[in-house]
């Protein structure tokens, strides 16, 4: 099981680093047609790169919209589900150059300030 999930976090990397370098990103139009719930919003001061699954980050409108903002093509990725169970520092590994210890710092930034 974990030779699959691992296989499927490198192709939404893969995924992700190939729209990145062969087109600018769109802009997220479904990050912003589910307006977040107060619990939500409340919720994203829990979140973290390091300890939330993707697949809870994708699951909350709010966590999603800052995800988006910040890593857009990861979002995008018709492959993204398949690493729902994993963080995003555990499939950093996979794409260090999509996804940097910059953004991964920015993200949480992001849940701690709009947390509420």
């Amino acid at each position: 099981m974990r030779i699959v999930v691992l296989a499927a976090a490198a192709m939404v990397l893969a995924s992700a680093a190939h729209a990145q370098s062969a087109a600018p990103a769109a802009k997220p139009a479904a990050a912003a047609a589910v307006a977040p719930t107060a619990a939500q919003i409340a919720a994203l001061k829990s979140m973290s790169s390091e300890d939330t699954p993707i697949g809870d980050i994708l699951d909350n409108p709010a966590a999603k919209a800052i995800l988006a903002k910040h890593l857009p093509d990861v979002v995008a990725s018709d492959q993204v589900d398949m690493a729902r169970g994993m963080t995003l520092v555990a499939i950093q590994s996979y794409s260090p150059d999509v996804i940097t210890d910059a953004k991964l710092a920015a993200i949480n930034a992001d849940f701690k300030a709009q947390g509420k």
